[in-house]
């Protein structure tokens, strides 16, 4: 049934007991993918895990396992717990018949223990029509393992120091932005030659190599930016809001207020999709049953935005924000000054920094705040440490292990169940090579020039222990970035902005709060000014509650902009 092709095509993998079943999925598959993809089959589990160790030991990837429930000698989630380990990066679909009534209960429970990627109905066999429904389903599944397993295009290549902070930041930068690069150590003989063709061996690094051929000797963010003409030109008129963040609270904000005609812009200092854009795989956001990677859904809601004509001013900073009366003028770290007639603050937070030393002398060499999508690759067959025990500490860990020999998160607290949503801990128990070390601290790290390995402290017995280790990948909670804000915007303690009720509890309020009327649900101290996401007293620290704040206030925005018409203000 198998014919012969290229040994550099990854492998897509049928498994059905059923001689019809598979003979038809077989020529489905074939008819769309062979050029691309060498597609085999089994008949039987026992047969499909000898392939897939065959495969292993002869370096041959494979994408993608399509698997019956019904074997003949074991059941189809059975065999995918058992080939999780051979291929830890193919993707797990489970294969079922419409009037399978019994499959429910199953599905439920593997895909909640991250066990499969998905389930879908065996491909109609019509000879005249493709089930388009069925290869929707495939083509997903290879689109999301190319991202990450395949060359992608290139539209810049950087050239610098591996362990290098500024060739991490710039993996990051581009990495969240979802612009495709490549990266080039300057000591490997690929590096050396692109430094050649560009003239620019002597540096200084990192050097970027446009598509256009353009170089870039260790350029700022703002130039880069600039270079890929993302920024758009600036109006001399009064915006009707100014967005202050790009992450799920500040793009939803730009959709519905661009989309409702609003003359809008974002200002963003680093990356569309804020904190959550660095999350490897959001799985309980509404409407992506399979989950969505933050940088994926920050990506959409950006050309979203776009395409109803929200402007966008990328890797700038706001550094002031004052009131002229009428307007309000929102000033960057360049001098730049924008006029709005409201504001929507969605900067989001960023991750807390561990005050240790010598650990921030290795930021980018090793020690990462984030990023562990950006430096997953990089850390193939290596020890890794995740610090935290959050959701985002759960998502990192879970997507490094297909990268690690070896994770092991390092949490405070007594245990998970407090702070990690259920999917991610069931996720944690089924990858084999992650563990949990609860009630622990970092009490030092070392390493000259790129982090070595880390000295763990017992919190109870205060016992501790030196342990070897490639990376540390921390996400210990945030801190909001409020402190640029004037001190009319009433803060807590912790600098987070309070909003709405909340101010009347405040004693600062009523000396400050300039009407009669009291300030809407996501208003600030400063009427016209807004607040919403991560950065908003009590917020609900979820990428859906971001997503609803920035929709729903949009709608008060309409209410203040009404009320300065009616005052003629």
């Amino acid at each position: 049934m198998d014919s012969p092709t290229p040994q550099v095509q990854p492998v897509i993998l049928a498994i059905d007991g059923d001689a019809i079943g598979v003979l038809g999925i077989i020529q489905a598959l074939r008819r769309r993918y062979s050029a691309d993809y060498e597609i085999r089959s089994a008949a039987s589990g026992q047969a499909a895990l000898q392939l897939l160790r065959d495969m292993r030991d002869n370096g041959r990837a494979v994408v993608l396992l399509l698997c019956a429930q019904s074997l003949p000698d074991m059941s189809g989630i059975e065999f995918f717990v058992r080939a999780n380990p051979l291929h830890p990066r193919a993707k797990r679909a489970l294969l079922i018949d419409w009037s399978d009534r019994f499959t429910a209960e199953p599905i439920f429970h593997t895909f909640a223990l991250g066990q499969i990627d998905g389930y879908t109905t065996r491909p109609a066999a019509l000879d005249d029509q493709p089930d388009e429904r069925f290869h929707e389903f495939v083509t997903d599944l290879l689109r999301e393992w190319s991202r990450v397993n395949r060359p992608a295009f290139q539209v810049v290549q950087i050239i610098g120091e591996e362990w290098a902070p500024r060739s991490h930041e710039l993996r990051d930068l581009f990495a969240r932005n979802g612009i495709p690069y490549g990266f080039y150590d300057v000591h490997s003989e690929d590096g050396q030659t692109l430094l050649q063709n560009a003239g620019a061996l002597d540096g200084p690094l990192p050097v970027l190599i446009f598509l256009d051929n353009r170089v870039m000797v260790n350029p700022a963010n703002e130039a880069i930016a600039d270079a890929f003409g993302v920024n758009t030109r600036l109006e001399n008129f009064a915006y009707d809001v100014i967005i202050v963040g790009a992450g799920p609270a500040g793009l939803s904000a730009a959709v519905y207020g661009a989309s409702e005609g609003l003359h809008t812009i974002v200002i963003e200092s680093r990356a569309i999709g804020g904190q959550a854009g660095t999350s490897s795989l959001i799985r309980n956001y509404l409407g992506f049953p399979r989950g969505i990677s933050g940088a994926a859904l920050a990506a959409r809601a950006y050309e979203q935005a776009w395409f109803f004509g929200a402007h966008f001013y990328f890797m700038r900073q706001a550094a002031a924000l004052r009131s002229t009366g009428q307007h309000y003028v929102v000033v960057l770290d360049d001098g730049t000054e924008l006029l709005g007639r409201t504001v929507i603050l969605a900067m989001g937070a960023a991750y807390r920094h561990l005050d240790l030393p010598h650990l921030n002398t290795l930021v980018g060499s090793g020690v990462f705040y984030g990023a562990a999508v950006t430096e997953a690759k990089a850390m193939q067959g290596k020890e890794v440490f995740v610090v935290g025990g959050g959701n985002a500490a759960g998502q990192a860990a879970v997507y490094l292990s297909k990268f690690a020999s070896r994770v092991t998160m390092l949490v405070r607290g007594d245990s998970l169940t407090d702070t990690m949503s259920d999917y991610l801990m069931n996720d944690i128990v089924t990858c084999g090579n992650i563990e949990v070390c609860c009630n622990v601290e970092i009490a030092a790290c070392y390493g000259e020039h790129r982090l070595e390995g880390l000295m763990v402290r017992d919190m109870a017995t205060g016992e501790e222990t030196a342990v070897s280790g490639s990376a540390l990948f921390i996400l210990i909670g945030a801190s909001p970035h409020t402190q640029w804000l004037p001190e009319t915007i009433l803060c807590d303690e912790n600098g987070y902005v309070i909003t709405g009720q909340d101010l009347l509890g405040d004693g600062r309020y009523s000396a400050n709060w300039p009407l009669t009327r009291m300030p809407r649900p996501f208003e600030t101290s400063l009427p016209g000014v807004f607040a919403v996401g991560d950065l908003r007293h009590r917020s609900v620290k979820r990428v859906a509650s971001a997503v609803g704040e920035g929709s729903v206030t949009i709608s008060q925005v309409h209410e203040y902009l009404q009320e300065l018409k009616t005052t003629g203000a």
